[in-house]
């Protein structure tokens, strides 16, 4: 008896193609079913039985001695691929993949940023089109987007001669939001029909040869050999699983138009190299259009409704709705979620449809629940049209051991691993907190961005307590694979990968910024080799620059000794001796510099004196400052002199009456005004408050300022007026009322029955009886 083959297209990701597919393989009850999929994780699929593999997941197939040459097949629980393998397995029949294996496909060049659209998704990339291809979208960006440049999109044809405006609304309409009871069988074949007619009016001209022809012909060929082998082996029932666009060319009578010889011939071609696979948690915002992953849908969140309910979709997904805005603090009462359901379901009649679509939805939504504001709209389209759902594998899912060794530590210090944003704040006192800051530091020594201190979160002023933002992505797999080469477990591999890449290093500056996170990261070997090496780069830097840049990284490093039980002492040799280095040659390199570079020096020395003063050891702040002190007398640019002036002044190593005489020599008639106005930028740059409590430095300006010459003024203006310009708003406000007070001849001017001091006792007492209503009598 000849072996009976049916071929079922689907659409990769459609809950309605799931469903139909479920109730197919029930009908045709198959022996053997062959699923579009990469034979090389043909291992992996007795895994999906697993309670603990929950979707959505994806295979990841790729080369081990090349991790990032890695391709993915993502799946959820709606895909009907997954729903396939499960079907396969629990029924014990037998499941392969038939699809052409990674291992024979030619590495593909990544695109070109021009070849990304505003999404983020790949130009030529379409939501039908991946409606009849497979997703297999990876690093090399696998996905069958180059399909498209050999046809147009066929579900935007079949559409246009329906009626409908686009393809994704034809499909879903006609397969995806089918509720009924339709034989699955029948349908199947009017979607095979279809797309022979698409594919004879679409498919390029035999003469068209490109690459991405020659590799559709190569996938086809694959596909055609693995149900002959399916046949050949004894199957009577074979159920065969595609996308749409290739069911036509996989059938009994395609088998016979294209002879085996020819399919072999096809592929004798390909060279193979070696691959290998593992499942790994994915996403639905990486199933969306919007990733740039181009995984074949845009509302995997509402695909997944439509999947879990079978009734009063309208309510229920309404009422997902309202919830979702309560719990966001905006209003959406009871009424309004009744109301937007009569409005969708009055629009789905009005437009011939039996149940209300997203776009009904979407339309009633935006009227009733959001008060027609798009704001609310965005909440709804990430949380629940999107979503952020996040998989699971279970520990005995095949798996590098560094990834086994991050599984185990994220289980001990119970981190949880989350596709939202989590934010973490560490206390480093509490052992349990230190270790899980011992790991995010490694991991961010190995490239592996879980974890990210933000720069818009103010860590706190102590010492001890770090913020992370936690979040992570599917392609943080393909980070841990590629480190593992480095060592087998997190600690191994950071200082492996540390000590290669401080072997290599270029610029003390590296090395020194290395040392920070790998002091934070507690890697002792790592440390020892680090200081080595810095010790050798400093002794032969010729670049002062450098030298001044590579300091402060060091001096942060020291600050963490006792809280983060590091030996951190080690480090302090280093410090003394590139300080002494640092005060020597200050000065000199101070010297003829222009503009730019005097402005790139002062930003080193605020960065060394920012992190010497929180050190707070007097003998290396002696050294510092004496060697500032030098540069502020010397006939340096005015840009530097002024700011170790204001250095000095800030430090209380020069008294006030010092700083306003370097002020007062600064600004004498005799100077040149642009040399004058520098001296004033890098004396008040940073902040005004200076000028807001010494009145006497504000009238050496305002005296300096009277006394120019119209062509001077307009010389000069830009350089001060951009050095004011940096204050606060209420720093400026309070620095125009004491110039009220000045006469422009460096005096006060006379005002009477106010203080010097802008105190008024009389206005001050009439605050006191409030303040003893409030406080009570005091003592």
């Amino acid at each position: 008896m000849p072996a009976s083959v049916t071929v079922l297209g689907i659409r990769h990701h459609g809950p309605g193609s799931a469903r139909m597919l479920v109730r197919a393989l029930d009908a045709l009850k198959p022996d053997a079913v062959l699923i579009e999929g990469p034979p090389d994780a043909a291992e992996l699929v007795p895994l999906v039985a697993n309670a603990g593999l929950k979707p959505p997941v994806a295979l990841l197939v790729y080369e081990p001695n090349q991790p990032r040459e890695s391709v993915y097949y993502p799946f959820a629980e709606f895909s009907p691929e997954w729903q396939a393998m499960r079907w396969g397995v629990n029924s014990k029949v037998e499941v392969r993949f038939m699809d052409l294996p990674q291992s024979l496909r030619p590495r593909r060049e990544k695109p070109e940023p021009d070849g990304v659209g505003p999404d983020g998704a790949h130009k030529g990339e379409s939501e039908a089109d991946n409606a009849a291809e497979p997703d297999q979208s990876g690093n090399t960006d696998e996905h069958d987007d180059a399909e498209s440049t050999l046809r147009a999109d066929p579900l935007d044809a079949l559409a246009r001669a329906a009626g409908f405006s686009d393809g994704e609304a034809w499909w879903g309409r006609l397969i995806e939001e089918r509720r009924g009871g339709d034989q699955p069988l029948e349908v199947f074949a009017a979607i095979h029909d279809a797309m022979a007619a698409a594919r004879a009016e679409l498919s390029p001209p035999a003469t068209h040869v490109t690459p991405d022809a020659v590799m559709e012909s190569a996938r086809e060929a694959h596909m055609r050999r693995s149900i002959r082998a399916a046949i050949k082996e004894g199957f009577s029932t074979i159920a065969v699983i595609c996308g749409a666009w290739h069911a036509p060319v996989l059938t009994a009578d395609a088998l016979k138009a294209h002879p085996a010889k020819a399919d072999d011939e096809t592929l004798k071609t390909l060279t193979k190299r070696k691959t290998a696979a593992t499942w790994i948690p994915w996403t639905y915002d990486r199933l969306s259009m919007f990733s740039g992953y181009g995984a074949g849908i845009v509302s995997p969140g509402w695909y997944e409704h439509l999947w879990v309910h079978h009734d009063n979709l309208t309510e229920r997904w309404m009422t997902k709705v309202a919830r979702l805005l309560r719990e966001a603090d905006l209003e959406a009462s009871p009424a309004s979620a009744v109301e937007s359901v009569r409005l969708a379901e009055a629009l789905a009649s009005m437009r011939g449809r039996h149940v209300a679509g997203l776009e009904e939805l979407g339309e009633a939504s935006l009227s009733i629940l959001c008060h027609g504001n798009p704001m609310p709209m965005r909440i709804i389209g990430e949380k629940l049209i999107v979503g952020s759902r996040l998989g699971e594998v279970p520990a005995d899912a095949p798996m590098v051991p560094l990834q086994r060794d991050l599984a185990a530590q994220q289980k001990s210090l119970r981190l949880k691993v989350s596709a939202d944003d989590t934010i973490l704040d560490l206390d480093q006192r509490k052992e349990m907190d230190l270790a899980r800051s011992r790991l995010l530091h490694r991991l961010r020594l190995l490239d592996i961005g879980w974890g990210t201190q933000p720069p818009d979160q103010k860590q706190r002023s102590s010492t001890f307590h770090e913020v992370w933002k936690l979040q992570w992505k599917p392609e943080f797999a393909v980070d841990v694979m590629e480190a593992a080469r480095w060592g087998n477990t997190v600690e191994e591999a950071a200082g492996a990968f540390v000590t290669d890449r401080a072997a290599h290093a270029s610029s003390l500056a590296e090395l020194t910024a290395m040392l920070d996170h790998v002091m934070l990261a507690d890697l002792p070997d790592a440390v020892e080799r680090l200081i080595h090496r810095i010790q050798d780069m400093s002794a032969v830097s010729a670049d002062f620059g450098h030298l001044l840049e590579a300091f402060p990284p060091l001096v942060r490093v020291l600050r963490y000794g006792n809280v983060r039980k590091t030996d951190a002492a080690m480090v302090e040799p280093v410090v003394d001796g590139m300080l002494a280095r640092i005060a020597a040659g200050l000065l000199p390199a101070c010297g003829s510099l222009d503009d730019e570079a005097a402005a790139q020096m002062r930003d080193r020395l605020d960065a060394v004196e920012a992190s010497l003063a929180t050190l707070e050891r007097q003998g290396l702040l002696d050294t510092w400052r004496e060697a500032v002190r030098k540069v502020a007398d010397a006939a340096v640019h005015g840009l530097l002199a002024g700011r170790c002036t204001r250095i000095l002044l800030d430090a209380g190593t020069a008294t006030p009456d010092d700083a306003a005489t370097r002020m007062s020599l600064s600004l004498s008639a005799g100077n040149d005004p642009g040399a004058a106005a520098a001296w004033l930028e890098g004396f008040l740059g940073g902040s005004g408050l200076l000028l807001v409590h010494d009145v006497r430095l504000l009238a050496m300006i305002d005296h300096w300022v009277c006394g120019l010459s119209r062509d001077l003024f307009d010389r000069v203006c830009p350089i001060v007026r951009r050095t004011f310009s940096d204050y606060a708003k209420s720093d400026r406000r309070m620095i125009g009322e004491k110039l009220k007070s000045l006469d422009g001849s460096g005096d006060a001017a006379p005002t009477a029955g106010v203080a010097t001091d802008d105190y008024v006792p009389a206005r001050g007492d009439l605050v006191l009886p409030i303040l003893r209503t409030i406080l009570g009598e005091l003592p």
